[in-house]
């Protein structure tokens, strides 16, 4: 039976697990067993250089504090080693580095994944990880939007510019 000391820890850890889970708006979980310690540093780094939060977790844990948090239909994927990583404001960026680095590392395993608290399929997590960065997508839709207006802007310019070379051949006879 563990001490008192120890549950209020264990209570705390789900506590914050599960207001973090419920906090994200997406997350996947991963078998990180066989990487090295070289490896999972550049992994921890570009997953914080894109704001997501990287934890090694036991089971158990991960189990309560989704329950908690509501969200259901993860526990057949809880077993051997694990690890969460929640985006708060990014629904791709923790697919597509974790799928990344699964497709460059035979040992390191995609589980599961959840997108606004509802468990996704590996399929999903595979289509998230191919999808292009949050400010890629947001580039290409404003160039979407400022393309007609660039477009407009260049025919008037063209017919200013040929009213002003027009302008000039007129008035040379006049002055002559």
């Amino acid at each position: 039976m563990p001490s008192q000391k120890v549950l209020e820890q264990k209570q705390q850890a789900v506590a914050q697990l599960a207001e973090r889970i419920q906090g994200s708006v997406a997350g996947i979980i991963v078998d990180y067993k066989g990487i090295t310690v070289e490896d999972d540093t550049k992994l921890r780094k570009e997953l914080r250089e894109s704001g997501v939060k990287y934890t090694v977790v036991k089971n158990t844990l991960i189990k309560r504090a989704a329950e908690k948090a509501g969200l259901n239909g993860i526990d057949d994927v809880l077993n051997g080693t694990s690890a969460i990583a929640t985006s708060a404001d990014d629904y791709v960026a923790a697919a597509r580095i974790l799928q990344k680095f699964a497709d460059q590392h035979d040992n390191f395993k995609v589980k599961t994944g959840y997108l606004d608290n509802e468990v996704i399929s590996l399929e999903k997590i595979q289509s998230l990880a191919k999808l292009p960065s949050r400010e890629v997508l947001l580039a290409n839709v404003l160039g979407a939007f400022q393309a007609p207006i660039a477009s407009f802007a260049r025919a008037v310019q063209a017919i200013v510019d040929k009213s002003n070379e027009a302008a000039p051949a007129e008035e040379a006879p006049a002055e002559a």
